[in-house]
């Protein structure tokens, strides 16, 4: 029988300690990145040319999108 249990080893209280201080970090960041892409792209818009000449298939990107807000 296993008799060097420890409440405080890492599969215990410290290792879901750490998990839930990983899982909220990585949240975080993940949350302040998602944040300043949008802050900066929120006044970077765009206009479609020419909606009737696009084809389903072969039509480049380019050729149609143009970005009118600042970068």
């Amino acid at each position: 029988m296993n008799e060097t249990r420890s409440i405080f080893s890492l599969d215990g209280i410290t290792g879901m300690i750490i998990a839930t201080v990983l899982l909220l970090s990585i949240l975080a960041g993940l949350t302040a990145w998602g944040l300043n892409v949008q802050n900066a792209n929120m006044n970077n818009f765009y206009e479609v040319k020419n909606e009737q000449s696009i084809k389903m298939y072969g039509s480049k990107i380019d050729e149609h999108i143009v970005t009118v807000g600042s970068k």
